[in-house]
């Protein structure tokens, strides 16, 4: 995975230097991530452009990595996103077998079964009337919470609006995860409470502009973005093992 995580950061600086080439190329981070669906994510922080790639696409070929590195780079630099790109990342992603993989995810995780708020370390229910209290003026109408069924390591966390729950990783009611990683993945689902999905032309934007400016004032927000990147694979492994998965 590392040789493969090397040759995919390549593909990033050449699309920097490609649409930005009278800039140094910045220091890249690169990693596959648990997203639900076909989601990616490229930001800058302390200089450092940080790209988070869903694992669905992990079989990705050469040539789509390369594509999908040129829409992300364009898109944080505003640049016109070339249409080759466009196409030959599209051709990837419709596939039957990634969309039918993007679906097992949401039907596995986002199902409408719930088992109960309180775990075996921390009370979602708790939780969430703290952060209401703390970030919404208790303004936010109160979902059923719920852990999910199972220990997951794809979805950290789902909320769903036609059913008005947010499920929350099991894999994280663990001694070992600390309280404000909790508060983290259950604040980000209550912003889709608090920032609908918006609809332009023809297009759904989930992660609005306003909804990430929302998501940094949460107070520990660097240090738990950290702690997630640092033991996403650990929280992984103790998945499969829990699931009985090789």
């Amino acid at each position: 995975m590392d040789e493969k995580i090397s040759q995919i950061k390549t593909f990033y600086e050449a699309a920097f230097r490609k649409f930005d080439p009278a800039k140094t190329v910045p220091e890249i981070d690169v990693c596959f991530y648990p997203y639900i669906g076909i989601n990616h994510t490229i930001r800058v922080r302390d200089g450092v452009v940080f790209v988070r790639l869903a694992e669905l696409c992990d079989a990705m070929p050469e040539s789509g990595h390369r594509a999908l590195a040129e829409i992300l780079v364009a898109k944080l630099l505003r640049k016109k996103v070339p249409a080759l790109a466009r196409e030959t990342y599209s051709r990837f992603v419709k596939q039957t077998e990634i969309r039918e993989r993007a679906v097992e995810n949401k039907r596995n995780f986002g199902r409408k079964i719930v088992t109960a708020a309180r775990g075996e370390f921390f009370d979602l229910d708790e939780i969430f009337e703290k952060l209401n209290a703390v970030y919404f003026r208790k303004s936010l109408p109160k979902p059923v919470l719920s852990w999910s069924a199972r220990k997951t390591y794809r979805i950290l966390g789902h909320h769903d609006g036609t059913h008005e729950t947010i499920v929350v990783s099991r894999s994280l009611d663990d001694r070992s995860v600390p309280e404000y990683v909790v508060e983290y993945i259950v604040y980000h689902e209550m912003l889709h409470i608090f920032h609908p999905t918006v609809h332009h032309n023809g297009r759904r934007s989930i992660h609005t502009p306003e909804f990430r400016r929302s998501e940094r004032r949460f107070a520990d927000y660097e240090k738990a973005e950290r702690w997630i990147e640092q033991n996403i694979k650990h929280i992984k492994r103790r998945a499969k093992k829990t699931n009985g998965q090789s």
